[in-house]
């Protein structure tokens, strides 16, 4: 196999420096299965192992890109043979193996799934991590038996990749959906579905132990006040699906909204969910995701733009999703 393009963090000392770069297959890392990429996409977690803001990346040197889709090249598996349509999320990949920017990747074989047939390899990294963990907050949602006519559901961080996906799922359902973002994007999550856009600022404050209740149950990506204020709005019996930490990891509040209204905190891990989590999650998004609203939330790029939509996203500059093609 000849060489291929990939991206490569290394650390030299405590300095952190990220390049596009090629590679011989022979420096891949242990796996079972080979597969050549045809597309990845870029994550807010991705955006933190790319700059180093934080200590995503556990081993050096390394390819970063947690999410890819490709096409099985070579297999010692059972399962996998060549010509497969693979995708795979999370495992570690990108932060202790090599992950998916780049052209090749060598996996254990029970990282991956099959590509679902409703998909192009394109459109499952358009979903990607942030909309496979909005499923993974949805299924757990119902879990908790929220249903659309329990109340209106809210969505923090709506115009990210997790709230975009989240918002266009909740709203082919029947839910009553309430955004909540920092920006005046009215008519792009409305779009989605949104039937209610609340500004981020009345979320982001110091939050009470409890408040008036506004909604059944939400999916929350920010963390920190914004759950705290979101658990202290839930209505009695309700539910929060907490995926993610852009504010931070803390949460300032008490036990007011658990005692005594009966909030249930559903904490959604996407990295090491098990198989069968994962298949029924891909399954529940070809049959429920609106493929024309994925398309509308979806920006791609190249292999070499990364290192610019890492600093981007982390500012809060993507809307949507940012699809990575191999062949750019």
């Amino acid at each position: 196999m000849a060489d291929f393009r990939a991206v490569l963090i290394r650390k030299d000392g405590d300095a952190q420096h990220a390049e596009l770069t090629q590679l011989a297959p022979v420096e891949l890392m242990e796996g079972d299965v080979t597969v050549a990429v045809s597309h990845s996409t870029v994550n807010y977690k991705d955006g933190l192992a790319l700059t180093g803001r934080a200590p995503v990346v556990r081993r050096f040197p390394m390819i970063p890109g947690i999410d890819f889709a490709g096409m099985v090249q070579e297999s010692a598996s059972d399962v996998f043979r060549p010509g497969d349509k693979v995708l795979l999320n999370g495992w570690g990949v990108g932060e202790a193996h090599f992950g998916g920017y780049a052209e090749l990747a060598r996996v254990k074989s029970e990282w991956l799934i099959p590509l679902p047939a409703e998909f192009s390899p394109a459109e499952a990294m358009a979903i990607g991590t942030a909309g496979y963990t909005a499923m993974l907050a949805l299924l757990a949602l119902e879990d908790a038996d929220v249903t659309p006519n329990k109340g209106p559901v809210l969505v923090t961080g709506a115009s990210g990749g997790v709230g975009s996906v989240a918002i266009a799922l909740l709203a082919k359902l029947g839910f009553h959906v309430i955004a909540s973002t920092g920006r005046t994007e009215e008519v792009y999550l409305k779009q989605l579905g949104a039937a209610e856009i609340n500004p981020r600022s009345d979320l982001s404050g110091e939050a009470k132990p409890l408040a008036k209740e506004r909604w059944a149950a939400a999916v929350d990506s920010v963390g920190s006040k914004t759950l705290a204020n979101v658990l202290a709005a839930t209505k009695y019996g309700g539910a929060v699906a907490a995926c993610g930490l852009a504010q931070g990891m803390d949460l300032p509040t008490s036990v007011a909204p658990f005692i005594l209204r009966g909030v249930s905190l559903l904490g959604i891990e996407s990295v090491y969910a098990p198989r069968e989590r994962r298949l029924l999650a891909w399954s529940r998004l070809a049959r429920d995701l609106d493929r024309d609203k994925l398309a509308a939330i979806t920006q791609t790029i190249g292999l070499g733009d990364v290192f610019e939509a890492a600093e981007e996203i982390l500012a809060g500059k993507v809307r949507g999703r940012l699809v990575i093609d191999m062949s750019r």
